[in-house]
């Protein structure tokens, strides 16, 4: 992975958002990240782990977790090529509040979060991104706390596999039964009435 190709990711990750970025605002980005490639099932950070940078996934898909007082991991999310995770740091948190561990092999870019912020303080587009960011972090959080509120499981589960069908396809039932907050035995109900309709 050269310097050049992970500067079009980036591009092509504004661009996705709408905003055009400089090669030099790209080159500072990569110029305080470093890059990992991180086996299968390997944790790339750890609840209570400083959170002092986040990361995009540049290949692979990378999944956050919490563990219940019963010892239980409970799914907080996924996060697949061109997707932020260990976002923490970025939201003034000093240490992570869940593990964060690789559904695949996955190369990452970690970026120091007190840098970026920053250089973001620095550039018009990269705050009309960081802006964006944020309203999609706060429309998911809104959509994950109405959907435990007033949709049933099967609900969930429809709008995950209409919106993230990609995800469905490369990440074990077990988490996805965590992540909509059910018992796997029940996903495999609900795939099934599914398949039946």
């Amino acid at each position: 992975m050269n310097k050049n190709s992970i500067i079009e990711q980036l591009r092509q990750l504004a661009a996705a958002r709408g905003v055009s970025l400089d090669d030099e605002v790209l080159e500072k980005v990569v110029e305080m990240s470093q890059f990992r490639v991180y086996p299968k099932g390997a944790a790339v950070k750890c609840m209570g782990d400083r959170a002092d940078e986040f990361g995009i996934v540049i290949e692979g898909l990378v999944r956050g977790y919490y563990i219940d007082g019963d010892g239980n991991d409970m799914t907080r999310g996924f996060a697949s090529e061109g997707g932020f995770f260990m976002d923490e740091g970025l939201t003034g948190y000093e240490e992570h509040l869940c593990m964060w561990e690789t559904i695949e092999e996955s190369t990452v870019m970690l970026i120091d979060a007190a840098a970026f912020k920053r250089l973001v303080m620095s550039s018009e587009a990269l705050k009309t991104i960081w802006i964006g960011l944020l309203e999609a972090a706060l429309r998911y959080k809104i959509y994950r706390e109405s959907s435990f509120l007033t949709s049933n499981a099967a609900e969930r589960y429809a709008y995950l596999r209409k919106n993230f069908p990609q995800i469905l396809d490369r990440v074990p039932l077990k988490h996805i039964a965590t992540y909509l907050g059910i018992a796997p035995e029940s996903l495999s109900r609900i795939r099934r009435a599914m398949k039946d309709e």
